[in-house]
């Protein structure tokens, strides 16, 4: 099993958690984004991946893109530990979660979209767009999750390996997450376990911080 990664990537650091905390072992591929690097742009990893995005999965034959689509690979097909709930309404209320970040935070603050509002509009995304993303996501998502140690209870879930890593981003832009007590004592919590920090930024190979 291979990851195709890049160290800041939040949609690959998210992989990570879950390849760790199912421990599957795995190699990392460095795709670095870096402005004047692009490697995701060259045309061996655009072959492999024609959305030129990391993550991306290969196991054995089976070469994967997006990570939720990952993410529901490795739990259909490496279903223990599990990441998702057996019953509902905790198993629908994880996806949920999953989709708030994945779908409604994430895609608005990524990298090329920063990128564009300061090239092609002239703006400074870090004035205000960046962290109003955060903060419609984030007091949703404050109220969705429980009373810990983990984002639904005792049990990691794919919850938990979303959040971190759009924590991870907030709190490396400052954006203040003093409303989101429950977030930020998740995160500390999740913090603690190896799986996780095995899995952060500046524990990857290719951290150049």
């Amino acid at each position: 099993m291979k990851l195709y990664s890049y160290w800041r990537s939040s949609a690959a650091y998210r992989v990570r958690i879950a390849l760790n905390l199912k421990a599957l072992e795995h190699d990392l591929e460095s795709v670095s984004l870096l402005p004047g690097v692009a490697a995701h742009r060259e045309q061996a990893y655009r072959d492999k991946n024609p959305q030129m995005l990391v993550p991306y999965l290969e196991d054995g034959e089976l070469g994967i893109a997006q990570s939720m689509a990952i993410l529901e690979y490795l739990e259909e097909t490496y279903p223990e530990p599990a990441l998702l709930p057996k019953s509902e309404p905790l198993r629908s209320q994880v996806r949920a979660f999953c989709n708030l970040v994945a779908c409604d935070i994430h895609p608005l603050d990524n990298l090329r979209v920063m990128q564009f509002i300061k090239t092609e509009l002239g703006a400074d995304p870090m004035d205000k767009w960046y962290g109003h993303w955060i903060h419609e996501g984030f007091r949703a998502a404050e109220q969705l999750v429980g009373d810990g140690p983990y984002c639904f209870g005792s049990q990691l879930t794919l919850a938990d390996a979303l959040l971190v890593p759009q924590v991870y981003n907030a709190r490396r832009f400052n954006v203040p997450l003093d409303d989101y007590p429950k977030l930020v004592a998740i995160t500390d919590a999740c913090n603690e376990l190896a799986e996780f920090q095995t899995a952060a930024p500046e524990s990857q190979p290719d951290c150049t911080q």
